[in-house]
């Protein structure tokens, strides 16, 4: 009697479904969207000032949004007389190094004193420092500038920086406070154990292991000051003491302004600000993100 043998064959594999896949790209269309959009808005501005700051006067006005059918590069050269450059950046990199310094040296010793110390008052203080950052310095420009007045701190560059720490401070200390208190206490314990003094245990303990937050207080610092142009107005009225921000008015005359030199000086005043940030940008963002962890 002859046996029949049944082999079985197994099914081939076939690939996995894309329905998936397909549903998952189609649900992050709008973010992709919304991203490209946003993507336009924030780069669309710096696209047209580079375009217009390679234009002269007769392009600009007949093409003002397009891309230069003549590239001049001589509007940076004459822009940067134009606008006194070589006085005030050296204005403003003043202005930004001795806010920068002074800001990280007194924020950060109060950011210890109120994450570390446990002195009493610490929390009425932060609420102190919250209400004050918040308020506008338009509620006392006027009183602050007769007194700086009366006190010979008018168009003076130490003066602006004094009112410079006192503005950007509660930031700074904020932040800081918020790196430190995620230190835990054994490696000051330790320190202590051994003999350091407090300003030891500082220095040489928690401002090494708060670093990314100094980068992170020190590079905001930087652009506000750089950027900012109220204060300046106000507080220095002697051109050889403007800011690279406020010497736009050498721009205008009594009737007109020449836009193609303004979209020029723009644009060298921001290529510096874009170039640190994007070099810092990995350290910036995990400053931010990591100082808000805690505090």
């Amino acid at each position: 009697m002859a046996t029949t043998t049944t082999t079985t064959t197994t099914p081939p594999v076939l690939p996995p479904p894309k329905r998936g896949r397909m549903r998952r790209e189609q649900s992050l269309a709008p973010n992709y969207t919304v991203l490209g959009a946003l993507l336009v808005f924030a780069l669309g501005p710096l696209l047209i000032l580079s375009f217009n700051a390679l234009k002269d006067r007769a392009e600009l006005g007949s093409n003002p949004l397009g891309p230069p059918l003549q590239l001049n590069f001589a509007n940076f050269a004459e822009a940067w007389e134009v606008g006194n450059f070589a006085v005030t950046t050296r204005n403003s990199a003043v202005l930004v190094a001795g806010t920068v310094a002074a800001v990280l040296f007194l924020g950060g010793m109060a950011a210890y004193s109120l994450a570390k110390l446990n002195l009493p008052g610490a929390g009425p203080l932060t609420m102190y420092l919250l209400i004050g950052s918040s308020l506008p310095i338009q509620l006392y420009l006027v009183p602050l500038f007769f007194a700086w007045q009366r006190l010979g701190l008018v168009n003076n560059l130490f003066g602006l920086i004094l009112i410079y720490v006192a503005t950007n401070a509660p930031f700074a200390v904020f932040l800081l406070r918020s790196y430190m208190l995620q230190i835990p206490s054994d490696f000051e314990d330790a320190a202590r154990v051994d003999g350091a003094s407090e300003w030891q245990v500082f220095s040489r303990v928690v401002v090494p292991l708060s670093w990314p937050g100094f980068l992170t207080v020190g590079l905001v610092v930087a652009l506000s000051v750089w950027n900012e142009f109220l204060l300046a107005t106000v507080f220095l009225t002697e051109q050889h003491l403007f800011t690279i921000v406020t010497s736009y008015a050498n721009f205008a005359t009594r009737f007109s302004r020449d836009w193609s030199l303004t979209s020029a000086a723009a644009l060298m005043m921001i290529l510096p600000i874009v170039a640190i940030f994007l070099l810092l940008q990995r350290r910036f963002i995990d400053g931010l993100t990591q100082g808000g962890l805690k505090g």
